[in-house]
């Protein structure tokens, strides 16, 4: 079949009402990026990581995806692709099989790797933005690695926009592409999910049709606050969780609580529904809200 023949045969599948065809991430031939000349325009990364756990303090960075691209910061439009990077290295001891089984990754194909230091840098000293899916994670990995990485501002395509006032119920990057862009990819892999995060930007939100990557700009100016439910009553664990609130065990974070990252300006709220909903006496003088720009955001001085 060919190409013709293919949107052809898309286009009356989908003109019937009754199917919606997915396009395989092809960042190639993505046709949304604007190439269009601008004036001194910025760079943007977007940035993936595969590890051998979930503790940055203990746990190593086995692979990076990076995708550099150029954007309008005045429109927020993303122009082309200026640079990818995918690198592996060898942590210096065994990976787990749980983790080998969730990124793919066997011990082999470490032996005597190292990422690209001068690359890598040379990539993050150009960057006036970071971007990650869960940045909260990956920043604390590079961090430890790339000390560079503590200088710039970082933004998280999964905590920073607000995914329930676009009645999207699913947060993981495969969902998200499915709802924004209708396209799918093969997860698990740095580079791979790193250019979907960039696809996800290159889409619109599907409620107030706003362009993803404008969003998620504006949110990064912004001041945040981690609102931490110091003490809550075990009995509202499930409240909590239901409101977005995740647990934190105090091992690799300021509290060990239950705690929501949410604008500065929704303080009052979280504030409000802690009070009601949480504390049985309504006295909110336990929780802790600690604040952070884009700078300090998600990052190991948070």
């Amino acid at each position: 079949m060919t190409p013709l023949e293919t949107e052809q045969a898309i286009a009356e599948l989908e003109a019937t009402g009754k199917f919606n065809v997915l396009r395989k991430l092809d960042m190639e031939h993505d046709p949304r990026f604007t190439q269009r000349p601008v004036n001194k325009p910025l760079i943007g990364l977007c940035l993936d990581t595969e590890t051998t756990g979930l503790d940055y303090q203990q746990d190593k960075a086995v692979e990076i995806g990076i995708v550099a691209f150029e954007y309008d910061p005045a429109s927020g439009e993303i122009l082309r692709i200026c640079g990818r990077y995918s690198g592996l290295e060898d942590p210096g001891f065994p990976l787990s099989d749980e983790v080998s089984a969730i990124h793919g990754i066997a011990d082999d194909m470490l032996v005597g790797k190292h990422f690209d230091d001068e690359q890598i840098t040379a990539l993050a000293t150009r960057a006036s933005l970071v971007i990650a899916h869960n940045a909260n994670f990956d920043r604390k990995f590079v961090e430890n690695r790339f000390p560079v990485f503590a200088t710039i501002p970082w933004a998280c395509s999964l905590y920073q926009i607000n995914w329930d006032e676009e009645d999207v119920k699913y947060r993981s990057l495969e969902y998200l592409l499915f709802s924004c862009c209708d396209c799918f990819f093969t997860p698990h892999r740095a580079l791979d999910d790193a250019e979907a995060v960039l696809s996800l930007l290159l889409g619109h939100l599907p409620e107030s049709k706003a362009p993803v990557f404008k969003t998620l700009l504006d949110s990064s100016a912004e001041i945040f606050s981690r609102i931490w439910a110091v003490n809550a009553p075990y009995a509202t664990r499930e409240l909590l969780k239901a409101h977005k609130y995740r647990w934190s065990d105090g091992e690799t974070s300021s509290y060990k609580a239950w705690n929501k990252l949410v604008p500065q300006s929704r303080e009052a709220k979280e504030l409000s529904f802690l009070a009601k909903k949480i504390y049985p006496d309504g006295n909110t003088n336990t929780v802790k809200i600690v604040r952070s720009d884009a700078l300090s955001r998600y990052s190991v001085r948070e």
